[in-house]
């Protein structure tokens, strides 16, 4: 079983940067896809951010396009989502997930890692 664990999460206020990383045990991402998503209470999760660990190919959410950068770091095997000009609408628990690439669906997740930004 693929184990992704998420890391970075606190308690910011607007305007504040954060870092998350996400951490493959036992597994490459080499030939993967790697997402962030987002839930917010109340809300449905949806998509933050995507890389191609191969291709390098990123993809963004409109909401946080110019804010947010996602990364690979080859000597760790993470993703990291580094996250400037933080918003009180980026509170959310965020999830890392990955898929084999050219698959329909994210079939592993993390357990999330909570950022709540203060207003």
């Amino acid at each position: 079983q693929v184990q992704l664990v998420e890391s970075g999460g606190g308690l910011v206020q607007a305007g504040d940067s954060l870092r998350l990383s996400c951490a493959a045990s036992g597994h490459t991402f080499r030939g993967w896809d790697v997402a962030w998503f987002r839930q917010a209470p109340g809300k449905e999760r949806e998509f933050v951010a995507v890389i191609g660990w191969t291709s390098g190919y990123t993809a963004y959410a409109d909401s946080v396009k110019g804010r947010f950068t996602i990364s690979r770091d080859n000597a760790k095997n993470a993703v990291d989502l580094q996250m400037n000009s933080l918003k009180p609408e980026d509170t959310a628990v965020y999830y890392c997930s990955a898929r084999p690439s050219g698959d329909y669906e994210y079939k592993y997740w993390g357990q999330g890692t909570q950022v709540t930004v203060s207003s």
